[in-house]
């Protein structure tokens, strides 16, 4: 299933720089953007470019706890205006996370919630504030039919909800 969501919001104050500090500073995701990020470690970084592994966590009828990595590009169009493009390289659903059994799944043991994920963002300095748009694009797998009943209204509102509770966690930590 092929999931395309966007979302805008404006954050009073604000600046482009505030933006870029906030979406680059890795280390602090856990506590901007908790409790759907876990943890995060940066693997790679050169200039504008970064390779990010982070530990999320999905919650709503039944709790999904996911290792993700992201190559994530960062780019200028002016000094008020910019944008970042991340795309997923790997997922992996985590089988008894936070125990001493802790392991990777194996994709034959994967629920699917989540295959690949790429979210766009671009932003704007003007009007006192930041304009700022996300868009997130995501596959699932199918889903098996006699798990439907439980398993799609999962799957199908994670993109929404995760768009929007990313957005609603960036505009709140910039009016700090």
């Amino acid at each position: 299933m092929l999931h395309d969501w966007r979302g805008t919001a404006f954050a009073p104050g604000a600046t482009a720089a505030d933006f870029e500090r906030l979406m680059t500073d890795y280390n602090a995701y856990p506590q901007h953007f908790s409790p759907q990020v876990l943890q995060t470690r940066i693997l790679a970084h050169q200039n504008d470019f970064f390779r990010v592994l982070m530990r999320v966590r999905q919650k709503h009828v039944i709790t999904v706890v996911m290792d993700t990595t992201y190559d994530i590009t960062y780019g200028r169009l002016g000094a008020k205006r910019g944008y970042s493009i991340s795309r997923s390289t790997q997922v992996q659903e985590i089988a008894s996370p936070g125990t001493s059994s802790e392991r990777a799944m194996s994709s034959k043991e994967e629920h699917g919630f989540l295959w690949r994920l790429n979210t766009y963002w671009s932003y704007e300095e003007r009007d006192g504030g930041l304009y700022m748009q996300i868009e997130s694009v995501s596959l699932t797998r199918s889903i098996p039919n006699g798990l439907a009943w439980i398993i799609r209204p999962f799957v199908e509102s994670i993109p929404r909800e995760s768009l929007e509770f990313t957005l609603r966690a960036a505009t709140n930590a910039l009016r700090k």
